[in-house]
């Protein structure tokens, strides 16, 4: 993969950033894209540029604001309480939203001549989104393949790792204080920590602390 191009679909997020610096050690080019569906804060959208911008990483922004229309929830209506009922999806997961991002990332991947995308998605520690699965990002491929008769490969360097496993994965690369100070996971659009009490902030706090208390306990 040394010699070979990826494109990381990218939201300036803990998990996406994390996966961003694992695509440039792991290929000689790299490229991300983000995607503009109307989420809860625009912020999102700054954060991505910011660090693409600062890391040299050439940077596309796409269009897919009819995402934003076909489902309304809490990730794309800032009046709508984030919340999960039991038994329940939360209803920050929005229809389609992978499928969408990873054919269009790989239609782009075939435009600059990558064969390579990675996605942050995670099955070990997700907040039951379906279209995090591991099943569903090998079904993904297959069809993205046979759609387009290419050999593309989905990489998901996040998806058996619990968050603290993520962090520390960010520490091996060297970034843990960049991932830490600069990057966007809250629901709410507050960066780094964020509020800490929304499931996003929740699960990378605790994801921190988690690894923070090993990393102390073996130095």
């Amino acid at each position: 993969m040394k010699n070979e191009k990826a494109i990381v679909v990218f939201s300036g997020g803990q998990d996406s950033t994390t996966c961003l610096f694992w695509a440039l050690k792991e290929f000689k080019e790299v490229e991300a894209v983000t995607f503009q569906y109307g989420q809860r804060h625009d912020l999102e959208i700054e954060v991505a540029k910011s660090i693409a911008k600062e890391l040299n990483v050439k940077h596309h922004l796409l269009d897919m604001s009819l995402l934003n229309q076909l489902a309304p929830n809490a990730l794309t209506r800032d009046d709508i309480e984030i919340e999960q009922k039991d038994g329940e999806l939360p209803n920050t997961f929005v229809p389609g939203r992978n499928l969408l991002f990873l054919s269009f990332a790989t239609v782009l991947a075939s435009q600059v001549g990558a064969r390579h995308i990675i996605t942050g998605v995670c099955e070990t520690d997700f907040s039951g989104y379906p279209d995090c699965r591991d099943v569903f990002i090998k079904s993904c491929n297959v069809t993205v393949n046979l759609a387009m008769d290419n050999n593309f490969v989905i990489h998901t360097p996040l998806m058996w790792l619990n968050k603290a496993e993520t962090w520390e994965l960010a520490d091996k690369l060297g970034q843990l204080d960049f991932v830490i100070n600069k990057t966007l996971t809250c629901y709410n659009g507050i960066m780094a920590e964020g509020c800490g009490k929304c499931p996003a902030c929740e699960l990378r706090n605790r994801g921190l602390e988690q690894y923070l208390q090993v990393k102390g306990e073996n130095m």
